[in-house]
């Protein structure tokens, strides 16, 4: 069974992927039922967890934030630097999950925020580089390296840490 922090950071990580629309409002309640089980409880937590997959879209807007606040974390506004962040960290600890492949990871990160994100900038200019694989003497194996690499280092930044 996960911790109580590791359930609370998985809570948090899908607040701010559905703020940025990489998952979606059934995707959050579907967290809070699991953040249920895994032993976090609170009254807003609970009656997110109990909206129907049709009340979703409508309720997970007004009754995130709530929850997670009664929860100690952070619900971060939509077009903040600090959510953006949030959400490259937790896109970047899913591809380390194997969710995604390094691949994935850098076109959604250069989807979602081009080069306007400093902290992962990188991962943009990586996937800038996997389009252009052909004219270049890297190997996709090694572009796939340094995009694990940057992946790990937004994990182990500091705020991931008090997320």
């Amino acid at each position: 069974m996960p911790s109580n922090e590791s359930a609370a950071r998985e809570l948090q990580d899908r607040a701010v992927l559905w703020s940025i629309g990489e998952i979606s409002a059934t995707d959050v309640v579907a967290g809070a039922c699991e953040a249920l089980v895994d032993g976090l409880d609170s009254p807003a937590l609970r009656t997110l967890a109990a909206c129907t997959r049709k009340e979703a879209i409508y309720d997970v807007p007004e009754l995130l934030p709530p929850a997670l606040h009664e929860l100690g974390l952070t619900f971060y506004p939509f077009d903040g630097v600090a959510g953006r962040e949030a959400a490259a960290r937790a896109l970047a600890a899913r591809m380390l999950a194997g969710e995604l492949s390094p691949r994935e990871l850098a076109f959604r990160i250069h989807q979602h925020f081009g080069h306007q994100l400093p902290l992962a900038e990188r991962l943009a200019a990586l996937d800038d580089e996997y389009d252009t694989l052909e004219y270049g003497d890297r190997t996709p194996a090694q572009l796939d390296a340094d995009v694990r690499a940057e992946a790990l280092r937004l994990v182990q930044h500091p705020d991931r840490a008090t997320a």
